[in-house]
């Protein structure tokens, strides 16, 4: 049985939609007569606009089946989100060394920081675009630190890799959110011992970023605390993190230098906020620095290099259907995932696809807390009725990233007030520290080119980006809303992002399109 969702009595603004009792439909900024289609649920429109449905559903009394049910549903109180006309994110045209519109390209960058130049990094990915100025630290002048520190925050930061921190016994400020991905780890501040001051100047500064890339450099050569802001690079670089420490040292090391850059964070000049990226773009042509963006990075280094292996393919008969199971093994920390995959994917064209999250409480156990293990049933559910797609599982997301135990005590929180997002920064963790990097590598490895995502998180768009991975259209995941999981679910459409309408032109079945060949490929 296919239930998408139940709204009782919902009413919405014009770009989302009106519900009548005990089923959903979408709209499309058009009359509920026209393009609005329930979801999932076998009947039809008559010339009313009204929606007959029928009372068989899989061979069981749909009565029955509403009567036993409804009584957990709960509703939803705000409106839906509005749909997005630029929703949807594609880079899989043309060369991935081809940079994006007004970026340079990653050749460039590297020819000018072996030429001791700097680079602007920007990210590209968040609603508040941040421009790091970036160069090799061996490199490092004082007239450079100058020039940071005049564009800067007046932070400089130095991205190091884990064994040059080690060797130079430079711990983690908060060691205990070195998991957090989202966020730079940051160790004990420096200066060096010989030849500074206070340790504040330019000079100062420079000395002490010379010495930090020095591989000759020994711990009793710094004085701690100081003025430089050592960052532990993430192994993987960009694959693994979205961030401008992993973006510079990627690009030393791609570049053929000591892998420790010096960064710092390019604010407005007037009111000391992040500079908006027509500011970066006015600074990079007025001193001739080449501005790069970290998606065209991932894409470079994609198209180099590879850091998940299959390790096995096995068929896997499930209560939805036969599937052929994929085993893959990260490179980065030996996490095996598994890909899901139904049906020939043949050219990777068009394939109905769920990135899915680890989620041992509602996948596993049935938790009513949230909405995981409804969707990735869901999922499973209409990729066996498309008889074509993947559910790409990831491990190691629980609780969106913060692991299993912390999960837990974040669940203590929300009892007692604390929403989902709340309980996880009451914590000391981010709201979602989940990368999908390896995901996307996956999905280009079974063949993925282009995609209908099922979610109803546009994060996944972002966390695909870069891969050459196009999503040409969004499958929202609507499934019951309980008394147990509506404040769950509330709080990750206002403070996520989420979105519990639809992007999307066209009735469900066409939007899934079962394929004519259902079956499964060779093993």
């Amino acid at each position: 049985m296919i239930c998408i969702v139940f709204f009782p009595q919902i009413l919405l603004n014009s770009r989302a939609l009106y519900c009548r009792p005990n089923f959903a439909g979408i709209c499309r900024n058009k009359p509920w007569n026209s393009t609005c289609w329930a979801l999932g649920l076998p009947g039809e429109f008559s010339d009313d606009g009204s929606f007959k449905i029928e009372k068989k559903f899989n061979g069981s009394s749909f009565d029955a089946f509403n009567e036993s049910s409804s009584a957990s549903f709960g509703t939803l109180d705000a409106e839906i989100t509005p749909e997005t006309a630029d929703f949807f994110v594609s880079d899989a045209e043309g060369d991935p060394d081809r940079p994006s519109a007004g970026y340079s390209s990653i050749e460039q960058a590297l020819v000018a920081l072996r030429q001791g130049k700097f680079v602007i990094v920007v990210d590209d990915e968040n609603e508040d675009i941040e421009g790091n100025l970036v160069m090799a630290a061996s490199y490092v002048s004082p007239k450079a630190v100058a020039f940071m520190i005049k564009h800067g925050s007046g932070i400089v930061s130095v991205g190091m890799k884990e064994e040059d921190l080690q060797r130079l016994k430079l711990p983690l400020m908060s060691p205990e959110k070195e998991d957090d991905s989202s966020a730079p780890s940051f160790t004990i501040t420096v200066d060096a011992n010989v030849g500074t001051s206070t340790g504040v100047s330019a000079s100062d500064r420079a000395k002490t970023v010379l010495a930090l890339s020095s591989p000759n450099s020994r711990p009793e050569d710094f004085k701690r605390p100081g003025h430089v802001f050592p960052l532990k690079y993430r192994n993987g670089g960009v694959l693994r993190r979205f961030g401008h420490t992993e973006a510079s040292v990627d690009l030393l090391m791609l570049a053929g230098l000591q892998p420790v850059s010096i960064l710092s964070a390019i604010v407005d000049k007037d009111d000391g906020s992040l500079a908006p990226m027509l500011n970066l773009r006015k600074m990079a042509l007025d001193h001739s620095i080449p501005i790069i963006s970290i998606t065209d990075l991932i894409r470079y280094r994609r198209k180099r290099e590879n850091l998940v292996e299959r390790t096995a393919i096995s068929r896997l008969p499930t209560k939805w259907g036969s599937f052929q199971a994929y085993c893959y093994r990260s490179k980065l920390d030996g996490m095996e995932h598994i890909a899901i995959v139904k049906g020939d994917i043949g050219n990777g064209q068009d394939v109905l696809v769920r990135v899915h999250s680890e989620c041992l409480t509602g996948d596993i156990f049935g938790s009513r807390r949230c909405d995981c293990g409804n969707q990735l049933d869901l999922a499973m559910q209409l990729i066996e009725q498309a008889g074509r797609g993947v559910v790409v599982y990831l491990r190691g997301h629980e609780g969106r990233g913060i692991g299993l135990g912390h999960k837990l005590e974040a669940y203590n929180l929300q009892d007692q007030g604390h929403d989902t997002v709340e309980a996880n920064l009451e914590l000391g963790f981010a709201a979602d520290a989940r990368d999908y990097g390896i995901g996307a590598q996956i999905l280009r490895d079974i063949g993925i080119c282009t995609m209908r995502l099922m979610t109803n998180n546009p994060a996944k768009f972002t966390g695909l980006k870069g891969y050459g991975l196009a999503v040409v259209g969004r499958v929202p995941v609507l499934t019951p809303i309980t008394d147990e999981n509506k404040r769950y679910l509330e709080a990750k459409r206002i403070k996520m992002g989420h979105i519990y309408g639809s992007d999307l032109q066209g009735s469900l079945p066409e939007l899934i399109k079962p394929s004519t060949d259902k079956k499964d490929p060779p093993e």
